[in-house]
């Protein structure tokens, strides 16, 4: 019984020795496999990690992490190189991606992994009032499609207000909103907003506006005339006096960039009416009796108006020299020389003896001007048809 339980012993001693060299074993070789393997920095598509690997070279190496190379993928070192400690290895996938531009739309493929990096791969320059979409600090997707818009020169002047811009725009009305340029309903836009939008042309927007004003204006009176039999035929005689009326007139003021172009009468109201003058002219004919003193001359029919020498235009002083300021009594008419020459002596029918002494630019052909010192007295002249005699 004793001999049996110390072979008992025996054999459980053993199993626990072979048990133990088995772990042994098994422990030295896993610590030679890990130590034994080449420790890798990994880049895939711009994100590192570290790891170890038994793998020969960069292909076995991208097979362990399931990767599947493609003609187009960037990578680096080749797919050949050996595999050794502190090795980085850089793998980029490629995509196709949709690039559009003013001149062309193409499709390419790619491994950049933002937009910015796509279109310097692509040699493509921006500036800062470039547009492009998506923005360049995207990250690149398969499929996406990038926009871009250069920006060109041009002019905007908004009501008067001019200033160079650059734009992207391709029409009038899109360059407007991205100007932030805001229309009213009256307001114009030169080229229309469906036109294009020209590389060093010019936006002109013109501010209109409608303002009322209300004015206090003079009516003027007209003057009516009556033939008097009493009366010697060319002269006339005031029965009732003139007077101006008062209206008040309320405008529509259209104003383009500020400036009015046209007013139209809104309303109007009469604050004191006018008093037409009234004049009698004389119809009676004078018979003459010829003497051997009677003057004699050319007889011509003419139209007759009246200025004063403080007309506007005037000068004060006729062609002739004659100051009218210091001589407000002077008999003077304003002739056109090729009808009646300068310093002719003419009677004028209801103004007397008078000399032709001054020249005015709306004086031609049958026409005269009669010199009366007084505005009011020129009025009452108005515009007549008179006979008159040129006596040398």
């Amino acid at each position: 019984m004793k001999n049996l339980f110390s072979k008992l012993v025996n054999t459980k001693k053993l199993s626990i020795i072979i048990a133990s060299f088995i772990v042994l074993l098994f422990s030295a070789g896993f610590i030679t496999y890990e130590t034994t393997k080449h420790s890798v920095t990994l880049s895939l598509d711009g994100k590192e990690r570290v790891i170890k690997t038994h793998a020969t070279n960069v292909q076995e190496l991208l097979e362990e992490k399931n990767i599947s190379l493609q003609s187009k993928d960037y990578l680096f070192p080749s797919k050949n190189s050996r595999v050794t400690d502190n090795l980085k290895v850089v793998w980029k996938s490629a995509k196709q991606v949709k690039l559009s531009t003013v001149n062309e739309d193409k499709t390419v493929w790619t491994t950049a992994v933002t937009v910015d990096e796509f279109l310097k791969e692509q040699s493509i320059e921006v500036n800062e009032f470039d547009q492009v979409k998506p923005k360049s600090s995207t990250i690149l997707q398969k499929g996406m499609n990038v926009v871009v818009n250069k920006a060109f020169p041009l002019t905007l002047n908004d009501g008067g207000v001019v200033k160079d811009v650059w734009s992207t725009s391709t029409t009038v009305a899109d360059f407007l909103h991205q100007q932030g340029v805001t229309l009213t309903e009256l307001d114009r836009v030169e080229p229309g907003l469906d036109s294009a939008v020209l590389e060093n042309g010019m936006v002109n927007v013109i501010r209109v506006e409608k303002v009322t004003d209300v004015v206090e204006e003079p009516l003027s009176f007209a003057v009516v005339t009556q033939k008097d039999e009493n009366l010697d035929k060319g002269s006339e005689k005031i029965l009732t006096p003139g007077q101006e009326g008062l209206v008040s007139r309320e405008y529509e003021i259209t104003k383009e960039n500020g400036q009015e172009v046209s007013r139209s009468v809104l309303k109007e109201t009469i604050i004191k009416d006018k008093v037409d003058q009234v004049v009698a002219v004389g119809s009676k004919e004078i018979v003459q009796v010829a003497s051997r003193g009677a003057e004699s001359g050319r007889e011509i029919y003419v139209t007759a108006t009246a200025y004063t020498a403080s007309c506007s235009g005037c000068s004060g002083t006729t062609a002739t020299g004659v100051n009218l300021h210091a001589n407000p009594g002077a008999k003077v008419i304003a002739v056109d020389p090729s009808v009646i020459p300068l310093g002719s002596k003419v009677y004028v029918e209801g103004y007397g003896y008078a000399i032709a002494a001054d020249t005015g630019g709306a004086i031609k052909g049958n026409k005269i001007d009669v010199f009366i010192a007084s505005k009011q007295d020129a009025y009452q002249w108005g515009r007549k048809t008179v006979k008159i005699k040129i006596l040398n």
